[in-house]
């Protein structure tokens, strides 16, 4: 979610993860899979769990963005459970759309045709069918993308090269070298990095280095195994944990001789953290399974307390955190958790022979319903941007919620509930497909008598309005005002009626328009609904403003403004700050109209609004075209065009602000000519991935450049010693001066200055200089620049 507190944008270099941990070894890997990307429009990594493939699709993707134009895009699918999800998470993710209320996959492909971009495809082994289509399309009619998928499976298409991602460079057990020779593998090194953050004064020596190695052989160099293997240093030395595991590895595999001996090693691995964890460790790691991506503190509590107390859960958490079992993310203060995939699969294996899957769902359900109704029923107020942080964290979870009561037909009016609970979340989100995919798919297999479908059905039609698809709108509430009459719900009916009132201002039936969102009006005051009233004054003064009653839609518009703003309110007094704007636009006023409509959209960036953003820079073109500023208003209509993308909608689906806008734009290209037009058009357009950029330029707002960009600079990964090396090394010392300075062995400042040229990839210590010289640079813009 983007606001104004928000510490750090999304660059325009893509949207690939933060990398939060040292990446060791894999240059051969990573030269490979850059072969494979220059002889194949589709590389798929597959392993084991635990591997790394996740890993090195981010360093590839990081190292190789700069040779598209469009840079390196990643879409998470872990979340992703239904398939016919994905192509929404790949829409959503990308931030593209187009104007289509038609197949999702045209969108995708209408979006694509014309970039050239590293599409990474994250995690698609359970969705392996779908992604595959969507990558069949994407590879035939989209020449400038390639696609770089992890998965355990190949995902079957044409043109498809694999490369099994294999574990970490290991010693041979039977021909180990010297003690001082250990760092000479990529898993010995990964090893010794993992086992200094659990066991900060963690030092090998002359000693433990063969047990070491000897160790690095048993976890077969797998990433996730040696994690976990790492923490037992606590408890354990090098040499007890050695033998341990080489005791158990025999004990464990015994029976899965069919398995790949990499998957034997973690399973033996994963068995040894939970048979190590008290009972109610295991029960907790069990019922956190159902959790999707991250959760907070209080759901943990609630779906994992059945028969455990809260100080039981937080216990169980704390334990499992020092286990490396779950993992702790914290952001803004918050504090989060996650379990890693392959522990997650675990923890539902075991809930499943608990015999409690199906019930921890269900609580899983209750928290995530509950969350749905307590965002609706707090919506209006000024908790607005905090209430979309959160959901957007939560999004995962909202959906397996989701999938969980649409699979039971007795839960079927949960799924509807929070469904249309969520329609504000689904509209900002611009996730109008995913909102309609589960009210289509909730509203064919509920039951007539569930008590939520008329409400359901009102903001079905919405969501078909969003899309432009007229025809379903009317049909949808003919269905919802027949079933709302015969059981007397009296408090939907005004809302059918702003509905269907809005639907015919987008149809330019103007006077039946304002005629329904009048009487709705009226009904809502008269029933004291706040969340309806300030729905109708924007739809009423936007109606009145926009035709030949600007004085009366002015005032309507002020009223929502006025409510709006009593209650901290920020969705509805940025909508009716942008229809006065496009108000004050068509009679004249073009000062107060270029003001309001930039207030509109600092509103609507705060809270990530993306239909807002399309209709407010829009209507700034219109102020500039009339002011004269052509080469602005080009510019602005072209941005529109981008943002409109991105919700997956057009100024046509409306057709009263559609005439207005072709005209406006008309003009603007007659001012030009049409090479010049399309020129400005086209640079307005040109950051075709970042609304950060779009938004920045409608608001006249010019940002210094930092000097530190995703590009340019390395991500932080050195630990605090190695940063100090770093230092002495582009100071010129050798590795004897810096063990001098630092009264530390030579050979220590020699594994150091390695571990540096691995973490960075480099190969000369003069890249070490270059990068600690950009770091410093980096550290001296950011403190000159305003955030």
């Amino acid at each position: 979610m983007v606001t104004t507190a928000r510490a750090r944008v999304r660059e325009p270099a893509g949207n690939l993860p933060a990398d939060v941990t040292s990446f060791v070894g894999r240059r051969r890997e990573i030269t490979l899979t850059k072969r494979l990307l220059a002889e194949s429009r589709v590389v798929t990594l597959t392993g084991p769990g635990g591997v790394g493939k996740t890993r090195l699709a981010m360093r590839v993707a990081s190292n190789m963005r700069r040779s598209f134009r469009d840079k390196a895009w990643c879409v998470g699918l872990e979340d992703v459970r239904d398939g016919s999800l994905v192509v929404d998470a790949v829409i959503e993710q990308l931030g593209i759309g187009g104007p289509t209320a038609g197949e999702d996959l045209d969108t995708v492909v209408e979006q694509l045709k014309n970039r050239e971009m590293l599409l990474v495809l994250d995690n698609c082994e359970h969705v392996v069918e779908d992604v595959a289509l969507l990558v069949d399309a994407v590879v035939r009619w989209c020449p400038g993308v390639r696609v770089l998928a992890t998965s355990r499976q190949s995902l079957g298409v044409a043109g498809e090269a694999t490369m099994v991602v294999p574990p970490l460079q290991v010693p041979d057990i039977e021909h180990l070298p010297p003690p001082e020779a250990y760092e000479q593998f990529a898993s010995v090194r990964l090893f010794i990095d993992r086992a200094r953050a659990a066991v900060p004064e963690f030092e090998v020596t002359t000693d433990n280095a063969t047990a070491l190695m000897r160790l690095c052989y048993h976890l077969d160099g797998n990433p996730l195994a040696i994690e976990l293997a790492a923490v037992r240093l606590r408890s354990l030395s090098l040499q007890q944990l050695e033998e341990r595991l080489a005791e158990r590895y025999d004990l464990l595999t015994e029976g899965r001789r069919g398995a790949p001996a990499r998957q034997q090693t973690l399973r033996a691995l994963i068995d040894w953290s939970y048979e190590l964890a008290s009972e109610q460790d295991r029960l907790a790691w069990a019922r956190m399974s159902v959790f999707s991506g991250t959760f907070d503190l209080a759901a943990a509590e609630h779906v994992a307390s059945n028969g455990l107390t809260g100080s039981d859960v937080l216990g169980a958490i704390h334990s499992l955190v020092d286990k490396s079992v779950l993992l702790r993310e914290e952001d803004g203060g918050e504090v989060r958790f996650r379990l890693p995939h392959a522990l997650r699969e675990y923890g539902q294996d075991k809930l499943a022979e608990f015999g409690e899957l199906e019930a921890i769902r269900q609580r899983h359900l209750t928290w995530f319903s509950d969350l749905a109704g307590r965002f609706a029923a707090d919506w209006i107020g000024p908790d607005q941007i905090a209430w979309m942080q959160r959901l957007r964290k939560e999004q995962g979870n909202l959906r397996t919620a989701l999938q969980t009561a649409a699979a039971d037909p007795d839960t079927a009016g949960t799924a509807l509930g929070m469904a249309t609970d969520l329609w504000q979340y689904w509209v900002i989100r611009g996730l109008n497909g995913e909102a309609r995919h589960w009210l289509d798919q909730v509203l064919a297999s509920a039951p007539r008598e569930v008590p939520e479908r008329v409400r359901a059905l009102r903001v079905s039609a919405w969501f078909a309005l969003l899309h432009g698809d007229l025809d379903n709108v009317h049909s949808i509430l003919e269905q919802a005002t027949v079933l709302a009459t015969q059981r007397g719900e009296d408090a939907e009916k005004p809302y059918l009626a702003l509905v269907r009132g809005l639907a015919a201002f987008a149809g330019n039936d103007t006077p039946r328009a304002a005629t329904l969102v009048e009487d709705a009006l009226g009904q809502f005051r008269k029933r004291e609904s706040l969340p309806g009233e300030l729905f109708a004054l924007f739809g009423l003064g936007m109606i009145k403003g926009l035709e030949d009653s600007a004085e009366a839609g002015l005032a309507l518009l002020a009223e929502c403004i006025r409510l709006s703003t009593e209650q901290g309110e920020l969705y509805w007094r940025s909508y009716a700050l942008w229809a006065s704007a496009q108000t004050e636009s068509l009679h004249g006023d073009l000062e107060q109209a270029d003001a309001a409509a930039k207030k509109a959209l600092r509103l609507q960036w705060q809270l990530d609004n993306r239909l807002g953003i399309a209709f407010s820079i829009d209507t700034l073109a219109w102020i500039a075209q009339q002011q004269g500023k052509y080469d602005r208003a080009a510019r602005l209509f072209g941005a529109a065009s981008s943002v409109w993308d991105v919700v997956r909608a057009r100024p046509g689906f409306w057709a009263r602000f559609a005439a207005d806008h072709d005209e406006h734009q008309a003009q603007t290209r007659t001012a030009l000519g049409e090479e010049a037009f399309q020129e400005a058009f086209d640079r307005g357009r040109g950051r075709q991935l970042s609304v950060q950029h779009i938004v920045d330029f409608a608001l006249e707002v010019k940002r210094h450049s930092r000097v530190r960009t995703e590009e340019n600079v390395h991500p932080m990964p050195l630990t605090r010693r190695e940063r100090q090396i770093a230092e002495l090394v582009a100071q010129g010392n050798t590795n004897k001066e810096i063990a001098e300075n630092l009264v530390i062995a030579q050979r220590t400042v020699e594994g150091h200055v390695q571990n540096i040229l691995t973490k960075l990839d480099f190969s000369s210590r003069a890249q070490i200089a270059g990068w600690v010289t950009a770091q410093r640079t980096a550290s001296e813009a950011s403190d000159t620049v305003p955030h």
